[in-house]
This record gives C-alpha cells, structure tokens and sequence, in this order.
C-alpha cells in the first residue's frame, strides 16, 4: 500500500485550542485493525481532561466513544468478540480500554478492566506508534486486548457511538446496583449516564425512578426515558432534596441510589435517601482529590452497601448493545446525540459540551 497521512484534532495541553494536524497511516500488524472513524462522541471525561481536572496525556488524541468501518483487517483477526466474521467495511465498535499480556485481575477476579497497565483510547501519546488511538481523528487503530463488536446495520451512528463507554458503563453500574423487581431507584445526574440508567432501571423491574439534576433540558428528557418524577435541585439544600425523594420512597426511602454527576458533594445527600439496607453506587466522581466527608456510622447502622463502578467487562459491551437493539422503539436513544460538529469544528463542539448546551456532541470527520 502507497503511504497515507490522515488528520487528527491534537490536544496539546489543557485549557487550549486542538490543533489540526496529519501524522502517517501505516498497514495494520497481524493483530491490529485499522477504523475509519464514522463518529466519536464527547464523553464528560474528555471535557474534565480538556479543562486540565483529569490528568491525560499530552499531545495526544482526546475520545473513546468511537465507532468506525473497518478499512484494514489484520490478518490473526477473524471474528468479534460473539464469533461474528469480520470483514473489511464492516462497521464496529470495540471497548475503550486494552490490555495485552498476562494479568492478575483478569486472569483470577475476572476484572480485565482494572488490569495493571490498562490503556484506554483517548489517552496516549500521539507522537507514538501508531499514533491513532484516539476519537477525534478520521482513523483509529484498534490494538491487541481489545474487544471487538460488530454493530448491526439497524442501528444507527447515533445510537452505536456511545455504547462503548457510557451505555455499557451503566451496564455495569446498574449490575452492580441490583435493581430489582418493585425497587425504587434514584439517579443523581441525568446526562447520558443517568438517561440510560433512568432506562436500565425500568428494564430491570424498578417500579420507580426518581431523577435529579440542575439543568432543566435534561430533566425534561429523562421523563422519556423512564424517570416516574424529575427533582431539579438547582439552589435548594441538600436536606430540601433529601425530603423530597423520601416522601416518593415510602415508608423509609430509596433501595437504591446511582451518583453519575462527577460531583462528590452529592454524596452525604444520596446516603440520607437510602432505606436501611440500601445499595448506593457511585459511577461518576472520576477525577482526583473528589475528597468529601460522610458520617461512617450511616454505613454501619442503616446496613448500606457502596460500591463504585469504573469501567466495564467486555460481556457489559455485549449486553449494551443487545439493550439498544431491543429497546429502541421504546425509549429514543438517537435524540440523546443532539449535535454533530465537523474535525474542524472541535473547540466549538467542546465548548458547548462544556457549557451543557447539547446533551452529547458528536464529531464526525
């Protein structure tokens, strides 16, 4: 094959523009394939690394919700994760972390995910070989330890992209939350995360589901997407809140409660919501020093389980993308991507992400 160059959206630092710039496309390794990117989309941890709360690599290539057509096969790749042949222009996704080589907690507790050494697209050096592992960019090499999944032809860019982070996220979240039949289920934060949550919960069997948030566009979507009643907590106390989401959880309040804001400072209110013997799952508070104070005795005496959630099984990849596909017609998935913006056009598309004015960007090349 003639040398190619392709274009990618550089993140130099934080708190600057991207930059614009080509770097050289070589063949795929045996083990390797190489995505032409259909569409990424901006996770709220590419923003936290943007504004310089998360720490990431740099330069490198922000996002990790990528979808794309195959353009080169490696030659040891024959099937996805599930036995699907693969072929070059099928479409796929794949997950958004990759670890290649012998790991303790893959190999013994079944944690692949929280291996030592674990990479993640999005997060590393552009200058490096093969200098595409990123989103934002019209190519993405897809690198040995990843899970591959091919996408079906129904579903759209818009309903494939964010499966890989924030759909099989909350996979995981809600797993890890043990929704069950006639639970009633409070979300803190209703971005993508919660929506989907709000969505997992009535799948699961939650009876009802109790969203908060500050921002009112978000608080009118997540009605559509299972939320029973929407709080906007915007400039009111924390005990305000608390009383409200107990007086719809009688008798003693909520059996479970999922944190996916990224704010720590929601914690001592979603531990006041729980009923004793209450599950609270925390899947948002990602970036570092998120120090907050709770009184320990809550845990003992009221019998709460927390846990936190990051990251995903590949198996959550699998059952995200089966949860799509069987509830589409019921909750409208493709309206949470409410904007496209151009490579070009990144700055803008991170700008309005940041300000909450769209709901999830996409960036199609």
């Amino acid at each position: 094959m003639s040398k190619r160059t392709a274009r990618a959206a550089v993140y130099d630092a934080p708190n600057t523009p991207f930059v614009i710039k080509d770097y050289p496309l070589r063949d795929v390794r045996p083990d390797e394939v190489l995505v032409r990117i259909s569409m990424s989309t901006i996770c709220r941890s590419d923003i936290h690394s943007w504004e310089g709360r998360r720490p990431n690599p740099c330069p490198g290539i922000l996002g990790h919700e990528i979808i794309g057509m195959i353009d080169q096969l490696g030659g040891d790749i024959e099937h996805d994760m599930r036995g699907d042949v693969l072929s070059v222009g099928d479409r796929i996704t794949w997950t958004e972390y990759f670890h290649h080589g012998q790991s303790y907690y893959r190999d013994v507790h079944d944690m692949p995910q929280k291996s030592h050494g674990v990479r993640k697209y999005g997060h590393d050096l552009v200058a490096d070989d093969p200098h595409f592992l990123g989103g934002f960019a019209e190519y993405c090499y897809v690198v040995p330890g990843t899970a591959i999944l091919k996408l079906p032809d129904e579903l759209s860019d818009e309903e494939a992209t964010p499966l890989n982070c924030g759909v099989a996220t909350m996979v995981s979240v809600t797993e890890a939350s043990e929704i069950g039949l006639g639970d009633i289920v409070a979300i803190q934060g209703l971005g993508l995360l919660g929506l989907y949550g709000c969505a997992m919960a009535k799948a699961r069997g939650a009876r009802r589901v109790i969203g908060l948030d500050s921002v009112g566009d978000r608080l009118e979507a997540a009605k559509k997407f299972g939320a029973d009643f929407v709080i906007d907590i915007s400039g009111r106390s924390e005990d305000d809140v608390v009383e409200e989401v107990r007086k719809l959880a009688p008798p003693d309040g909520v059996d479970v409660v999922i944190e996916v804001c990224g704010v720590p400072d929601v914690v001592t209110a979603g531990l006041k919501m729980l009923r004793v013997g209450g599950r609270y799952t925390l899947g948002g508070i990602v970036t570092p020093d998120a120090n907050v104070t709770v009184d320990a005795n809550m845990f003992v005496k009221k019998w709460v389980t927390l846990r936190g959630i990051h990251n995903y099984h590949p198996r959550h990849l699998i059952q995200a993308l089966d949860f799509v596909v069987a509830n589409r017609e019921r909750f409208p998935f493709k309206d949470i991507v409410d904007s496209k913006f151009k490579l070009d056009d990144l700055n803008d598309a991170f700008k309005r992400a940041s300000e909450r004015t769209v709901l999830r960007a996409a960036v199609v090349p």
